[in-house]
């Protein structure tokens, strides 16, 4: 009885973190920069970059944060999952400066459906796999340089002050990954740190999370491949 109960609970923790990821989006509009940069101080630049980096993942990026939420269940301990998520900064990172120096111009319409189908493959790996694999790592690297071209889209509709482009930059993907970063721990604290280790977790947890995720995930590839 104390098991079902707590698997119970556990269920609706992480049905409410699903949830909250779902309503966060409707409560923001979409990125706008309503401040002329070229009258900031270095300073203020910095910390508006930064704020529009965090706000990209919350509460405005649920693809971004459904994938986090993807890496996360399968093996919800904070050290491989921020292993995870150190490989998926890197990646993205490197595509997002890639972008904004104006050396890839990836276009929208490839980009946002393959974004989906990361979500869509983690979420099915979560669902097949016993464990997480070693192998992992390099497939959410592989993602993260396509949700880097994704990230660049925001910042090339917003700009960049020329006089501090690297600093903006910077500023940017830090709040990102922050954001990230923020998401894990509110994963961790409310399933990871009470259930990683119990033995129905996979079953009453994983799979339910992953094939909603999932079903989210198909639903946005076929709008994105044929109704963008």
């Amino acid at each position: 009885m104390k098991t079902l109960i707590g698997s119970n609970k556990l269920v609706v923790r992480a049905a409410a973190l699903l949830l909250l990821s779902l309503l966060l989006p409707q409560l923001a509009a979409a990125h706008v920069l309503d401040v002329d940069v070229s009258k900031l101080s270095r300073t203020d630049i910095i910390s508006t970059y930064l704020k529009l980096g965090f706000t990209h993942i919350l509460p405005l990026g649920l693809d971004h944060i459904l994938f986090v939420l993807s890496i996360f269940f399968l093996e919800p301990r904070l050290k491989p999952v921020l292993w995870q998520a150190t490989a998926f900064t890197v990646a993205h990172s490197i595509t997002l400066g890639l972008a904004m120096y104006g050396l890839i111009s990836p276009p929208a319409s490839i980009v946002e459906p393959v974004i989906a189908l990361s979500i869509l493959f983690v979420a099915i790996e979560n669902i097949v796999a016993d464990r997480l694999n070693p192998w992992r790592v390099a497939i959410v690297f592989g993602f993260g340089l396509i949700h880097g071209m994704g990230f660049a889209s925001v910042l090339t509709g917003l700009g960049l002050p020329r006089a501090m482009f690297v600093e903006s930059l910077i500023s940017f993907n830090v709040g990102v990954e922050l954001g990230q970063v923020t998401v894990i721990l509110l994963a961790w604290v409310l399933v990871g740190r009470w259930f990683a280790d119990k033995p129905w977790y996979k079953q009453r947890v994983v799979v339910p999370a992953s094939v909603l995720i999932g079903l989210i995930a198909a639903y946005w590839t076929v709008e994105r491949v044929f109704f963008a």
